[in-house]
């Protein structure tokens, strides 16, 4: 029987008191004081090292890893890294794959030996992607099959960059090397041993801004090992305010890996904290729900953390369904908003099944609120209360700070904070007010500490977990000569959150498959358009010339027979 504390303050005052395995102190990072975790592993190297076992970590199709496994094919790719391939400390070490187990390999083997490890969207297009390696500057680029390929359409690539291809066969155009031949030639080889410091440099992540290219967002070991141990305590106030007690289980808990591992919430929340926990990771190629179900029920996977669309998919889909889901504990995760109705749902699908969500960003390496299981039922609009190590306030257009209830601007402080925006100073400066990173996000927060997130600043798509940039969908529609003025909006959808729409001013008609065709290697494939709406009038603008989107999403709204109400 656990005690229950009612207050979160006395919570955390308690797990994290002095002699606790979750201590927290104060410490100066990146020139502010900030709370971190005094038994935190140093490095992701210790993280990995601490955290070895027999036990199954990765599972996709019929191939099997165990923890060890894990680490020992790293040792030996790592050592290639070295050895053969020239790879130095702060050097940058391209992932450009889908969720494979090589995804994680090549991962652990980059942060090991004090790399940065350069998480590219496998999504992206050829364009894209050769955008990304002129920005990153990677030494290394390992590639599966359909990012090999797209590798051959890409022009002007550095002569210096070396490629590992994974489950492909050689391309003509461009000179690889297989992943099982760089492995052989460090059969056995040991971790090689490099000096990497807290707060060093372990990764680049890309996020979409509301403009132009995406920015690489550069983060510490420190901030990521931070975060890790962060929803670790998150689970133990649960059980220390009475909220949520574990459950023993007599078989090895697992997550079902439904989000790319090229994003935050896939890599940290999904991988790093089943290695912290010894889970096991299900591995899809891609989404597919009756996949999906299978692998829980084969697996007995435990958790599910997703956008709302995949959640969504499992909940209605397992309602259906003849599969045994019993095992799955937790469900639930960031992105979008669920509808309540989802919501409800998850908490009614079975008494052992708890819901749970959250707001974070890759700028705050994932962490930032949290909410679960009753609370989250009775306040399904919530996104939840902060993480102990970090600071949050919602201010006004003046940076001065707002009282409970009283809508502005999300701000986050604290040690899970990102370095900075590869290569973009001048953007990294604008993102920070102080200490304070910028969000962007327009909330509230009410006496208990409840944020509510309510909007957007920054012009942002998010569709199932995707962030899309309004002004990089307009700038590859702009791109069409028939194309005068665009406006890109959110328009909502029930299971994705949002769709692509687009407003436009043409000269002449334009049809919606020729304008896709047009835009299928300037865009991604989530970033293109699904409703396209045309007109040969200028696109409304106010006094100071600007258009004015807000307008003309909703006029679009409208026609698409969408009400302003179902608009955030």
């Amino acid at each position: 029987m656990f005690r229950v504390i009612k207050s979160r303050a006395e919570a955390i005052a308690t797990v994290c008191a002095q002699g606790q395995p979750y201590e927290l102190q104060e410490l100066a990072v990146n020139g502010y004081r900030h709370r971190i975790f005094v038994n935190a592993p140093q490095t992701l190297l210790d993280l990995y090292r601490d955290n070895l076992s027999d036990m199954d970590f990765i599972v996709y199709e019929e191939q099997r890893l165990s923890f060890n496994d894990v680490y020992l094919q790293a040792s030996m790719l790592a050592a290639a890294m070295v050895t053969d391939l020239g790879i130095e400390k702060g050097d940058r070490v391209a992932i450009s794959m889908r969720n494979y187990p090589e995804w994680i390999i090549a991962f652990y083997a980059a942060t090991s030996i004090g790399a940065i490890a350069v998480a590219f969207n496998a999504l992206w297009s050829s364009g894209d992607l050769a955008d990304g390696i002129l920005d990153a500057t990677p030494k290394l680029i390992i590639v599966d099959q359909e990012r090999l390929d797209c590798l051959g359409q890409c022009e002007g690539l550095p002569a210096a960059l070396q490629i590992v291809r994974t489950r492909a066969v050689p391309n003509v155009q461009i000179t690889s090397l297989d992943w099982s031949d760089v492995l052989r030639e460090q059969r056995g080889a040991a971790m090689p041993t490099v000096d990497v410091d807290p707060d060093d440099h372990a990764t680049i992540l890309y996020t979409s801004g509301s403009t132009g290219s995406p920015k690489g967002v550069l983060s510490s070991h420190r901030a990521i090992i931070n975060a890790l141990l962060s929803w670790e305590l998150d689970e133990c106030l649960l059980a220390e305010m009475g909220i949520h007690s574990p459950v023993e289980l007599d078989f090895q808990k697992g997550m079902l890996l439904a989000i790319p591992l090229f994003h935050v919430s896939g890599l940290l929340v999904s991988c790093l904290m089943s290695l912290r926990a010894q889970r096991k990771l299900g591995c899809l190629y891609k989404w597919d729900t009756e996949a999906a179900l299978a692998l829980i029920e084969r697996e007995r996977l435990t958790v599910c953390s997703a956008p709302s669309a995949i959640t969504g998919d499992i909940i209605s889909a397992g309602l259906r369904s003849a599969r045994d889901l019993s095992s799955l504990r937790i469900i639930g995760g960031g992105g979008m908003h669920r509808a309540p109705e989802q919501v409800k749902a998850i908490g009614g699908f079975s008494d052992l099944l708890q819901p749970h969500t959250g707001w974070g960003m890759t700028e705050t390496n994932g962490l930032g609120v949290g909410i679960f299981g009753n609370d989250y039922l009775t306040r399904p609009e919530s996104s939840g209360r902060c993480s102990a190590v970090l600071d949050i306030r919602v201010v006004d257009k003046a940076g001065d700070e707002l009282p409970c209830g009283e809508k502005g601007e999300l701000q986050i402080r604290g040690t899970t904070l990102f370095s900075g925006y590869w290569n973009q100073t001048e953007a990294t400066i604008q993102a920070f007010d102080g200490e304070w990173f910028r969000t962007g996000d327009r909330a509230t927060i009410d006496e208990e500490g409840f944020v509510y997130i309510n909007g957007r600043f920054k012009e942002l798509i998010i569709r199932g977990g995707e962030n899309i940039g309004c002004g990089t969908v307009e700038d590859a529609i702009l791109e069409h000569p028939d194309v005068i003025e665009a406006s890109a909006y959110g328009v909502p959808d029930g299971r994705l959150g949002e769709e692509v729409g687009v407003t436009l001013y043409v000269d002449k008609e334009i049809s919606d498959d020729q304008l896709r065709e047009f835009l299928s290697d300037k865009l991604a494939v989530f970033e293109v358009p699904r409703y396209i709406l045309q007109q040969h009038i200028p696109l409304i603008r106010g006094d100071t010339e600007k258009i004015q989107r807000r307008q003309i999403k909703l006029e679009a709204l409208e026609l698409l027979g969408l009400s302003a109400a179902q608009d955030d």
